[in-house]
């Protein structure tokens, strides 16, 4: 049963992702909101991929906003929710999951491999430098601090690309449309002006 609180207690608990939709009432939101917070950070943690750190001031605004907006509905809108799982998961979003998992299943495969494969180079890395020499440690570490950086301006730059070519593409392929329609409204035209002549 989800229950209006008072306005201090509220703001406390809305600073803890989750948290706030909990002491509302919404447990299943709350919790997996709360879930998927602590989630990246052990992620983040344990594979050592800092990358995904990112998503946590999404979430954390996520969440502070969504407790205030529910503290703010009216009372017949407040009562009227219902306690769901936090959105991504959600069956009422209004995703299809099931098909948006099959569109970017290759994506998702790719990073993961790209995730693993950085995560045994770490720890691969860390074992090389009781091996080898420091010198050796060193081009070592400029390869594997600059690769990743030449590889995403390189994938900035194809998407940069793409898109202009794909914009080109839409132009020309709209200005020969509207090309056509002005040969076949000319052409009509035309008929017309014979028709006429006939009669």
């Amino acid at each position: 049963m989800t229950n209006k609180k008072s306005g201090f207690w509220t703001f406390v608990f809305s600073l803890i992702p989750g948290a706030g939709e909990m002491y509302m009432g919404f447990f299943k939101h709350g919790s997996s909101v709360m879930l998927t917070f602590f989630m990246i950070i052990c992620v983040a943690g344990y594979l050592d991929f800092p990358v995904v750190l990112f998503l946590l001031p999404v979430l954390w605004f996520y969440s502070f906003f969504h407790v205030h907006s529910l503290k703010h509905l009216p009372d017949e809108e407040f009562y009227a929710l219902e306690d769901e799982v936090f959105f991504p998961f959600s069956a009422s979003s209004g995703l299809d999951m099931k098909a948006l998992a099959e569109k970017y299943r290759k994506p998702a495969a790719i990073l993961l491999i790209l995730i693993g494969l950085s995560t045994l180079w770490k720890n691969f890395y860390g074992m090389l430098t009781d091996i080898l020499p420091s010198y050796l440690m060193d081009i070592l570490w400029h390869l594997t601090y600059r690769l990743p950086q030449f590889v995403v301006g390189f994938l900035i730059l194809a998407v940069g690309v793409y898109l202009i070519m794909g914009k080109k593409k839409e132009l020309e392929q709209s200005s020969e449309e509207e090309f056509e329609d002005f040969r076949a409204l000319e052409d009509k035209e035309a008929e017309f002006a014979r028709e006429e002549e006939k009669l």
